[in-house]
């Protein structure tokens, strides 16, 4: 990991912990903004730590876009979690595919790079 790189990790980590500080919840009460602004710092510290060891800096770049792309959308929309995407099943299978398998990878290849680890840690 390049030392540019380096710093942009934990910038990326710094700014998610000031998020979570000045984190309000929608509703406006007070339970639902402790609860938001705990989730906040229990994935950034869940996904950090799972990716710390990672040195190929693809996979790195990737992980620096959907923090960036997580951290955009729940400014956006007012809230931390990640927005669910919605596909009725067998939506995505071409006209002559090989049912389930060619589903799944097509399903795998039209997941937002937000929700890429999503599933891994939930």
């Amino acid at each position: 990991m390049t030392k540019a790189t380096r710093q942009e990790i934990l910038g990326l980590y710094r700014s998610i912990f000031r998020l979570a500080r000045k984190w309000q919840a929608t509703s406006g009460q007070m339970e639902d903004t402790i609860k938001e602004k705990q989730y906040i710092l229990n994935e950034a510290r869940t996904l950090f730590r799972k990716n710390k060891n990672l040195t190929d800096t693809d996979l790195i770049k990737q992980c620096i876009d959907e923090c960036t792309a997580r951290i955009e959308i729940g400014l956006h929309y007012k809230i931390p979690y990640p927005r669910p995407i919605h596909l009725p099943p067998m939506s995505l299978t071409p006209l002559r595919g090989r049912g389930l398998r060619s589903q799944e990878k097509l399903r795998k290849l039209s997941k937002p790079v937000y929700l890429r680890s999503h599933d891994e840690v939930s």
